[in-house]
């Protein structure tokens, strides 16, 4: 999952790489015949193209965005909105059932909550949301895939591999390509506004589009850090791994830790790797799928944590402390960095409150291996409709495209902040500031923005100087991107048992640079992975990534 953990990681604790619950086993015993959908993979099969990509027109950032993924950046809330939506995308007499992962809480009826009534005036369609709490979400998906009466409209993913979820969406779902597919999608602007990359993380199933990627930027897990601190400490952007090291190690001292993490963290080990040279997770070398586990690089990149973990760098209670807990721990200076979701920054320099300065940190460099940074998968989640008439998908698709509406236009404020004077205020510099009410008839509770998105920007309220950093570290890192092969192709094998081989590597991990093993250990557990399906994986992901190119 480690896509995109920003608000996630702030409310529940969940392995910034990806572990996730255990698959239901109403799903994970079925096999691809008896499961529907039959052959999913893109493999032999006529690629559709991918939606031709076309910015929508939303406000001039203060800071622009380029063409390779570094994200227009805003030091301050626009002051002259646009419209990006001519008409109302329903008349006022459709309904649509909608289903979504939450984090919050579940709303009040649309009835006696403002925020959900006042979008639904606002699409001209009486939206009628499910929300499923995230500890309930794996369990939900499984029975929705199962049962015969299943939503309009249902977000997938929100960091979760759902075992059979591309047969469920080629059997059960509408097969949007001709509506999507190149120039098509030009019916649909603020739809054409989502990047390429995000489609290409989605993915294609048996090469046809069924689906519509939440975008979420390309930075993928990072490394924030108190900029004081470390700068005082000898800190410079691009100093050697040994330098860090020694950065690191004058920096721990009086109750403070250079280096932060948690359970669910794994000592970082992901944008480590990527620093090291290691591919990012899977990979394509000489025509062959090849997984970071077996590279020398990965091994150096052990040693190197275990090292750091030895000297006292980490935070001492690495791996037992929650996500949650820790973040506390970092935004009160105890601890000095920690890997956290890229979104994260705006929650991050308010729980700071100026205290320190947030930045993220340039990667370091290693003699002889070539600097990457970690590729996000480029998506939230993939939205789905249910299987429908012509007339009933296009309602929906203008109703994502609604949803989808650029940051500086009114449809955007509407969706992410609600009504001025009802759930926001202005503060002096025209940023939307929630009320009491907003606080609680807000995005998170009726989670629009998990069914279709604008395209992220860099923006945080009443912080321009961490946005003005941001943009200025993507600049530098966005060049050094690598993708992870695995997002958008298909892997039976993968599916069914990725949440597990997954556990073997963090626990492989855990275990060495914590101390418990030693380094060397390292090809006893990849050995484990690739017995326990991981060989199988490499290979289905070999082919897929043959087909898609």
């Amino acid at each position: 999952m480690s896509a995109n953990l920003s608000r996630r990681t702030l409310l529940r604790s969940i392995a910034v790489g990806g572990a996730a619950l255990a698959a239901p086993s109403v799903l994970t015993a079925c096999s691809t015949e008896t499961a529907g959908g039959g052959d999913v993979s893109n493999a032999g099969k006529k690629a559709a193209a991918w939606p031709t990509y076309t910015p929508s027109k939303g406000a001039t950032p203060d800071l622009a965005a380029t063409a390779e993924g570094v994200q227009a950046g805003f030091t301050r809330y626009p002051s002259d909105l646009v419209k990006a939506v001519a008409e109302k995308p329903g008349t006022g007499k459709q309904k649509i059932r909608v289903m979504t992962i939450t984090y919050g809480t579940p709303p009040k009826p649309a009835a006696q909550n403002k925020y959900w009534a006042a979008v639904n005036e606002a699409l001209g369609v009486d939206v009628e949301f499910t929300v499923v709490a995230d500890a309930d979400y794996r369990a939900k998906m499984a029975t929705v895939f199962a049962g015969d009466d299943i939503p309009d409209v249902i977000n997938l993913g929100g960091g979760y591999v759902l075992p059979r979820q591309a047969q469920f969406m080629k059997t059960r779902c509408a097969d949007l390509t001709e509506y999507l597919s190149g120039d098509a999608v030009k019916k649909y602007p603020n739809l054409a506004g989502i990047p390429t990359y995000a489609w290409e993380g989605m993915g294609r199933v048996s090469g046809r589009i069924y689906g519509i990627p939440v975008e979420r930027p390309k930075p993928q897990d990072t490394l924030y850090f108190n900029r004081g601190a470390f700068t005082k400490a000898g800190y410079k952007p691009g100093m050697s791994a040994d330098d860090f090291a020694a950065m690191a190690k004058e920096a721990t001292g009086s109750k403070k830790w250079a280096l932060g993490s948690s359970a669910t963290a794994f000592f970082g080990y992901k944008t480590h790797a990527n620093w090291f040279g290691a591919p990012n997770e899977f990979a394509i070398k000489d025509g062959k799928a090849v997984h970071w586990g077996a590279t020398d690089e990965f091994r150096a990149t052990l040693e190197y944590l275990a090292k750091l973990r030895a000297q006292g760098a980490y935070y001492p209670e690495a791996t037992s402390v929650s996500q949650v807990d820790l973040k506390t721990q970092f935004w009160n200076g105890s601890v000095l960095s920690m890997t956290d979701g890229f979104l994260a920054y705006p929650t991050a320099a308010q729980g700071i409150k100026d205290t320190f300065e947030l930045d993220a940190l340039v990667p370091y460099t290693v003699d002889g291996a070539t600097t990457h940074y970690q590729q996000s998968q480029g998506c939230f989640g993939t939205t789905v409709i249910k299987k429908a008439s012509k007339d009933r998908v296009e309602l929906i698709l203008r109703v994502l495209d609604y949803l989808a509406a650029p940051f500086g236009t009114e449809e955007y404020e509407l969706t992410h902040f609600g009504l001025e004077g009802t759930h926001f205020k202005r503060d002096k510099d025209n940023n939307p500031i929630a009320n009491e009410l907003g606080l609680v008839e807000s995005k998170t509770n009726v989670p629009f923005m998990y069914l279709c998105d604008a395209p992220q920007v860099l923006y945080a309220p009443g912080y321009p100087d961490v946005v003005k950093r941001l943009h200025a570290w993507q600049e530098k890192v966005v060049p050094l991107m690598q993708p992870d092969i695995r997002f958008g192709l298909q892997s039976d094998t993968y599916n069914k048992q990725g949440t597990a081989l997954q556990q073997l590597i963090d626990d492989g991990v855990t275990a060495i640079v914590s101390g418990r093993k030693k380094p060397s250990d390292w090809d006893a557990v990849y050995a484990k992975w690739q017995a326990q399906g991981g060989k199988k994986v490499l290979e289905e992901f070999g082919e897929e990534y043959a087909a898609a190119h």
